[in-house]
């Protein structure tokens, strides 16, 4: 049985502090979790803070990526935070474009890009 990863709320935003590698299933079961999360909440913006991992592979790039379509569709929009430099160029390397999802060097900094959005705390019209 793998851990579940947590899924915090703040105001309208959910965030998920990823603090371990993922394994394959770690990433279903999250994906599953942050779904009904969204819709049991009704939150606006998802942050997916992955400053711990040193490394991610291609499986976990592509479910990073079909995580922000999933919230997309359910009306919350994604920032990843905390991307490391090595992370970052082994995405490149593996041809991994992560469309979609916004990306932050910092929590306070892809909390802010989804205030400017209207996610945080201002609600949506």
């Amino acid at each position: 049985m793998t851990e579940r990863i947590p899924v915090l709320r703040i105001g309208d935003v959910l965030l998920v502090s990823i603090q371990t590698d993922l394994e394959d299933q770690s990433v279903l079961d999250l994906q599953e979790d942050l779904a009904a999360r969204i819709v049991d909440t009704g939150a606006h913006g998802v942050v997916i803070d992955i400053t711990a991992l040193e490394i991610v592979d291609s499986f976990v790039g592509r479910m990073l990526a079909t995580t922000a379509a999933i919230s997309r569709i359910l009306d919350a929009e994604t920032v990843l935070v905390g991307m490391r430099p090595a992370v970052a160029i082994t995405l490149v390397e593996l041809g991994l474009s992560l469309g979609g999802v916004r990306t932050a060097l910092s929590l306070e900094r892809g909390l802010a890009m989804l205030g400017r959005a209207g996610g945080v705390g201002a609600g949506r019209a």
